[in-house]
This record gives structure tokens, sequence and C-alpha cells, in this order.
């Protein structure tokens, strides 16, 4: 069975990424002072992730109901 592509994985993996890119080029750029900024970037990724895992869920859940639904129908 091939798999699917899963946006939702390759926007976690890709904001996660684009986070720590930023966070280093933080301190190279700004050295002490990016620490505001890097709490700040942290915080954004903390959210996208958060963001991320909701949206799955609501995904899975709705998913589950419809087959749920299917499996009711086809019983009857």
């Amino acid at each position: 069975m091939a798999k699917r592509y899963d946006a939702l994985r390759a926007l976690a993996i890709a904001s996660q990424a684009l986070g720590f890119i930023l966070i280093i080029t933080l301190e190279t750029v700004l050295g002490d002072a990016a620490r505001p900024w890097q709490g700040a970037t942290l915080a954004a990724m903390l959210f996208a992730a958060l963001s991320i895992a909701l949206v799955r869920q609501y995904r899975y859940n709705r998913a589950r109901k419809a087959r749920a639904e299917r499996e009711r129908e086809s019983a009857d």
C-alpha cells in the first residue's frame, strides 16, 4: 500500500525547520539582542504545532464519524 502525501506533516516539518533556521539566524545577526525575538519565534513555532495537531485531530474524528455512518448505512 502506497502512502499518501500528508500535507499537514509537510507543513509541520517546514514550519519547525523554518523556525529553527530563524532562531539561529537571529542569534548570528543580533547576538544577545536576539533573545526576545527568539522567544517570539519559539512561541510561534509552538502555536503552529498546536494548530496543526488540532486540525489533524479534527480531520481524524470527521473521517471516523463518516466511516461509522457508512458502516451503519451498509448494515441496514
